[in-house]
């Protein structure tokens, strides 16, 4: 995990700006449940109105209720409403203490409400409580202006006000303070004012909503972008190191992954990596900040209904730790057995047509379902697993609603939570409880990514043992140049228990050709892969003019050269493009000529586009023979001081060889020539002959000196030449 997080770490500045985003979209988030609270307990239950202090009030309507404050009290609430206009209605002024009148106004708004209603009860002949109008509110109003004109009438009605309130506990008090705003409503309805103040309210809370919902739509997009952006480079960057390292590696470190890991590594595992960097800007980041904004929303309410939350969260986190402990060995899994389909899909595609010659269709066939079916079981566990987890979750989220709802209608009974506060404590449970599952979600993806990273890490991380010296050595100025020695060299595979190649040595020099023959296995094209560095020697060294191999840099040394491989390897585009593949300085007149010397040209010719017909992946498009003819040709485009062919003569035709090597001879007359061959008629005229056996050189020299000293060559030979052609060459010689 610490591998995906140091790949954050690289977008630091892209990371911060996230988190400050997410923590806007938390915010709006969490503030949009208390404005549902708002709309349904003010807005729809309460009619809109906010504050037991009404903003206009009937001056009849303030008299009555100053006679139920004290003096003080009365005289603030007198001050803070303008006088009354032509209809008798006072406005508050903007500059009011609210707070203080709030305190003032609670009490009497409650006991004059009660009044109306009692007068509404006793005019319609019953005991029930029955909801006043304005005509019991103004009645009421004008028998309190009539007591209060009797001697003492004021200080009487404020003592038994206060024994009245003395005596009622605080849970009853409370429930009578929320009824503080009926009486307001009952004034605003009197005014005929009561609807539009409703939808006034209702407008500017719900236009709230709407923009803090916007604002969280432009938030979440922005986040989108941003973390879209972010693992994409980090997808990218990856790619690149993985690649650069790869291109890099010597053949030890191309055996010791595979192919088809290599592959796995810069696809899927990188996708893995990509997509789990999304999901940890967009929703691990952002989990914890919801749920601990939902606790302290939860924490700073007076509900008791808080330990809901923690048995919600402890439910959910005993199903996490199970989930865990079973799906993750899957995960862990599921890597190798993607590794090992993709090299089984290499090895059958690339293989199909042994595959077809030899009728073994359904064998491959087999194999390949195994494998498929191996991952399939496994993704099949894991995926159960997961929709597993989401029932459960489930039924924890509708459990918890139940109870909220249980024990929150039982508050409601007792008057100590209202219908808003209800559904806005619902909905912070569901934020607390959705953080927690979207992090036990990133928690089951995670494993699977951190197995992805080290997998990735271990490629970038691994040096290739093929590497270029702190303080390179140049070749020599001036002198003689393509001189190729080797040094009484020895060589053995890395993890081998024998040496490949003994004791080595030999000198390869400018304008002559130096020829190696052997049988399979022999360690022909392993000699061949220590002069280009494709291998490091164990023992002894390979020079270049005097100048140890190990001792220049790999671009260097690689100038020096034209490779032509065993197996001839072209590239997707066309074939001047092949051909050019040497460098930038190859003309298009050295492309034909190189063409043209590798007896390329005839079949080129014959394409409708000539030197701009298509090379399809791997020339799947071209013979053996014209694919080989290209390889040598592109060598030659390069003009190189030393050619190394590898058995890259043996899809030719005899007639096609002997005029490739004529031409070839002309044109590398002052370059070093090494032909790794099968054939005896490739190196029949070679400068020099080395014919190795079981790693070792047991014949040096010229075809008629290994002709009459060489036991090894003379087999060969023979095997390949009748004695007639045989005598023939003696006759010649």
């Amino acid at each position: 995990m610490t591998k995906i997080f140091k790949q954050l770490g690289r977008h630091w500045a892209a990371c911060l700006a996230v988190v400050a985003l997410l923590i806007v979209q938390a915010y709006c988030d969490l503030s949009l449940p208390d404005y549902t609270s708002k709309i349904v307990d003010t807005g729809i239950q309460q009619g809109g109105i906010e504050s037991p202090v009404p903003d206009t009030v009937r001056s009849t309507t303030l008299q009555a209720l100053e006679l139920l404050m004290s003096e003080d009290d009365a005289a603030l609430a007198d001050e803070a409403y303008a006088d009354p206009g032509a209809d008798g209605v006072r406005t508050l002024n903007p500059d009011a203490d609210t707070a203080a009148l709030e305190n003032a106004f609670t009490t009497p708004d409650v006991v004059l409400y009660m009044a109306a209603a009692k007068n509404a009860a006793t005019a319609a002949g019953t005991t029930d409580t029955v909801v006043p109008t304005a005509y019991d509110l103004d009645a009421v109003a004008t028998q309190l202006a009539a007591a209060s004109q009797a001697p003492g009438a004021r200080e009487m009605l404020q003592s038994q006000l206060t024994d009245g309130l003395a005596q009622l506990d605080e849970t009853v008090a409370d429930s009578l303070s929320s009824q503080a705003m009926l009486l307001v409503a009952l004034e605003y309805d009197a005014q005929g004012i009561a609807h539009d103040v409703q939808m006034s309210y209702l407008l500017r809370t719900g236009g709230q909503m709407l923009a803090l919902t916007l604002l969280m739509v432009a938030v979440a997009v922005a986040v989108g972008f941003i973390a879209s952006r972010v693992s994409a480079a980090i997808g990218r960057d990856l790619r690149r190191d993985v690649f650069r390292t790869v291109v890099g590696y010597s053949n030890a470190e191309i055996e010791k992954f595979s192919t088809a890991s290599l592959i796995t590594r810069t696809t899927n595992d990188i996708q893995q990596v990509q997509f789990v960097c999304v999901i940890l800007l967009r929703m691990v980041a952002y989990a914890p900040i919801l749920g601990i904004g939902g606790i302290m929303h939860v924490a700073s309410g007076n509900t008791g209904l808080e330990w809901i939350i923690f048995v919600a969260v402890a439910a959910l986190l005993a199903l996490i730790a199970v989930l865990m402990n079973v799906a993750m060995p899957k995960f862990k899994q599921m890597q190798v057995l993607v590794d090992r389909l993709n090299l089984v899909s290499r090895e059958i595609l690339t293989g199909i047509m042994p595959i077809r010659a030899f009728s073994r269709e359904a064998f491959e066939e087999k194999r390949f379902d195994r494998a498929n079916t191996d991952l399939m079981k496994t993704q099949l566990f894991t995926n159960r697993t997961m929709v597993a987890m989401m029932p459960f979750m489930t039924l924890i989220m509708n459990g918890t609603s139940l109870l909220i709802v249980w024990f929150g209608g039982k508050a409601m009974d007792l008057g100590n939570m209202q219908v808003g506060e209800m559904i806005a404590f619902i909905t912070y449970t569901m934020q607390i409880v959705m953080s927690f599952l979207m992090l036990s979600m990133v928690a089951v993806m995670l494993p699977r990514a951190g197995v992805a990273a080290d997998r990735i890490d271990e490629v970038i991380k691994t040096p290739s043992t093929i590497h270029d010296p702190a303080a390179p050595k140049a070749l020599p100025a001036d002198g003689t140049h393509g001189v190729v020695a080797f040094h009484d060299v020895s060589f053995r595979y890395p993890g081998s228990d024998e040496d490949a190649l003994e004791h080595i040595s030999f000198t390869a020099r400018p304008g002559e050709t130096t020829a190696i023959i052997g049988s399979t296995g022999c360690g022909k094209s392993t000699l061949l892969n220590l002069i280009p560095r494709f291998y490091d020697v164990t023992e002894g060294s390979v020079t270049i003019d005097g100048v140890d191999v190990r001792e220049m840099t790999q671009a260097q040394l690689h100038d020096e050269l034209g490779y032509v491989p065993q197996k001839g390897m072209l590239f997707s585009g066309t074939i001047t493009s092949n051909l050019k593949f040497g460098g930038d300085h190859i003309t298009d007149a050295d492309a034909e000529q190189a063409a043209e010397i590798a007896q390329a040209t005839e079949f080129i010719s014959a394409k409708p586009e000539g030197f701009d017909s298509p090379i399809a992946q791997g020339g799947s498009n071209v013979s053996g023979g014209q694919k080989q003819r290209l390889s040598i040709a592109r060598a030659i485009a390069k003009h190189p001081q030393i050619y190394l062919f590898d058995d890259s003569f043996s899809a030719l035709d005899y007639k096609t060889d002997v005029a490739l090597r004529r031409a070839l001879k002309a044109k590398t007359d002052n370059a070093t020539v090494i032909i790794v061959a099968q054939r005896i008629s490739t190196v029949l005229h070679a400068n020099q002959i080395l014919v190795l056996d079981e790693g070792r050189i047991v014949g040096k020299g010229t075809h008629a000196q290994l002709m009459e000293s060489c036991p090894a060559y003379q087999e060969i030979a023979r095997s390949q030449l009748s004695q007639k052609e045989l005598n023939l060459q003696k006759e010649g010689e």
